[in-house]
């Protein structure tokens, strides 16, 4: 019994929790054991479970690359590398020329070759990222109509380890689909110089040619199995089957918040502050002079924009609540839109920081995303607590966003795009109004400054902070986004010569992969900085 009872104290003893050290930029525990340490793979959480493939799954013009695109852009934002794998575009890369529908046709053996090497080609990217570039998800974006190619991605994912997700976007109104071509598919490379209606009548007959064999996901039969959402007439709908993971339960969540209404959404902070004339950070003080001057300037800037419903949302800090009151119009006061919390620099000056906390001063430079106050928040923390006002947003039509600076960087990476580095340094001037209109794939930005002076609270990355990005917290997508892409190496070889060469499209001249998406041909001073 006593040598027992000595093997269980040795058991123990070994077992026993080791020293923590904590970390001076995130302030958070980490062991003290001399191993090296681990690399950083994001700015979220780090997921227990495996990583993800995201697949789509839809008939063209169904929205699944701006589903693809927008579902990336919030994975991002919330902390959780995700790339974007659109097949059309290593088809582009593979086939330079296009000519007309025939290439979709079932019959045609050749190109029905090209386009698996280039799915193939996609899930070899895929697995590379996943394994050997920290990203946690992927989205497989492509029609895959078939059980047969749905089975091959299946295969592939089962042979890695990887968890897979389908999300089938499902629309039979004809309108819908017509303003989708119109909108997007008649702007595509492969209809670059072509006139509308000969584009039309060619993009509606690749439809047809999917149409013949696709086949739907069927959760109550064949596909009971899989993990899956079905968005149906653009979120009309929603059937859910076998959700595995919380990652996959907020990817439904956010599906099941968005659409595709028109609508315009505006961001500001509050009118000039007593605090921010005197340089101090945080607090809750009252507006100056010139902050009731613009109060009364962005009372008639929003009635001059003429909004249908507009909601208007503040903080609850007495600066923008008395921002909103000059608008004489209902408004919602929000605690997730509160500053971040400067914990004990609250009311203080940079120089007073600078001085009474040298080292806290000097580590906020060194990474102002991860930097947290001593008891306060970081970016990162600002981000996870601006997560409801994003859904918010989403579901909304028109909105008025009177904020503060860190918070409407927040919000403005968003619906920009901006990655964690990128996103601290962003210019959101007071007594300037952002005007965000969400388009295909991205959102056209128009700053517009109300002429009512103010003290200029920006703060520019130090230099020697100016190292650029890590390349771990980049929007790397195959397909261009908001922010700058590194060069892209030769995903696939040419397979033109496998090609059987059909008549051209009258009127179309093929053209190169542009470097634009739809919605980014604003001008740069449009464009936060």
């Amino acid at each position: 019994m006593c040598d027992v009872d000595a093997e269980r104290k040795k058991t123990f003893v070994l077992k026993m929790p080791m020293e923590l050290t904590q970390s001076r930029i995130q302030k958070i525990w980490l062991p003290n054991d001399n191993r090296p340490a681990l690399p950083r793979r994001s700015c979220g959480p780090q997921l227990a479970n495996s990583p993800t493939v995201i697949v789509m799954v839809g008939l063209p013009a169904r929205g699944k690359t701006y589903i693809s695109k927008k579902l990336t852009r919030y994975l991002n934002w919330i902390g959780v590398p995700t790339k974007v794998f659109n097949v059309g575009e290593y088809r582009r890369e593979a086939v330079k020329h296009y000519s007309s529908y025939d290439f979709f046709r079932p019959d045609n053996e050749e190109a029905m070759k090209v386009r698996r090497q280039c799915a193939m080609a996609a899930l070899r990217d895929v697995k590379l990222y996943l394994t050997e570039e920290a990203g946690q998800i992927a989205v497989f974006d492509a029609t895959n109509t078939t059980r047969e190619r749905r089975g091959m991605i299946l295969n592939f994912a089962k042979e890695n380890g990887f968890k897979v997700f389908f999300i089938e976007s499902v629309c039979n109104d004809p309108n819908v689909v017509a303003t989708n071509v119109m909108e997007v598919k008649l702007s595509s490379p492969d209809y670059r110089d072509c006139n509308s209606t000969d584009a039309m009548e060619d993009f509606m007959k690749r439809i047809n040619c999917y149409q013949a064999s696709y086949q739907p996901l069927d959760p109550d039969d064949y596909d009971r199995e899989l993990s899956l959402i079905k968005v149906i007439d653009v979120g009309r709908r929603f059937l859910v089957n076998r959700v595995q993971d919380h990652i996959q339960s907020r990817i439904v969540y956010y599906l099941m918040n968005i659409h595709v209404q028109p609508r315009t959404i505006y961001l500001c902070r509050h009118g000039e502050s007593e605090f921010n004339l005197k340089g101090r950070i945080g607090g809750d003080s009252g507006l100056s002079n010139r902050g009731k001057k613009f109060a009364e300037a962005l009372n008639k800037f929003v009635e001059e924009q003429n909004l249908k419903d507009l909601k208007i949302w503040t903080s609850q800090l007495k600066r923008t609540i008395q921002t909103a009151e000059a608008l004489q119009l209902p408004y919602e006061q929000w605690k997730a839109l509160n500053e971040i919390d400067a914990g004990v620099c609250e009311e203080m000056t940079y120089e007073e920081i600078r001085e009474q906390h040298p080292e806290e001063f000097a580590l906020r430079d060194q990474d102002k995303y991860y930097y947290r106050y001593p008891s306060g928040e970081s970016y990162q923390d600002l981000v996870q607590r601006l997560e409801p006002v994003i859904m918010e947003l989403e579901r909304q039509e028109n909105v008025l966003v009177i904020c503060h600076q860190a918070v409407m960087r927040c919000l403005l990476a968003y619906f920009l795009d901006k990655s964690a580095d990128e996103m601290p340094y962003l210019k959101c001037p007071l007594h300037t109004v952002l005007k965000l209109t969400p388009v295909a794939y991205g959102c056209r930005v128009e700053s517009i400054s109300l002429n009512i002076e103010a003290v200029n609270t920006h703060r520019d990355r130090p230099e020697e902070a100016k190292k650029g990005p890590n390349p771990l917290m980049r929007r790397n997508s195959v397909t261009p986004l908001a922010s700058p892409e590194p060069t892209k190496k030769p995903r696939i070889n040419s397979f033109e010569e496998h090609v059987a060469v059909s008549s051209a499209l009258p009127g179309c001249v093929p053209q190169e992969v542009p470097t634009q998406m739809p919605g980014q041909n604003m001008n740069n001073s449009q464009k936060p900085s």
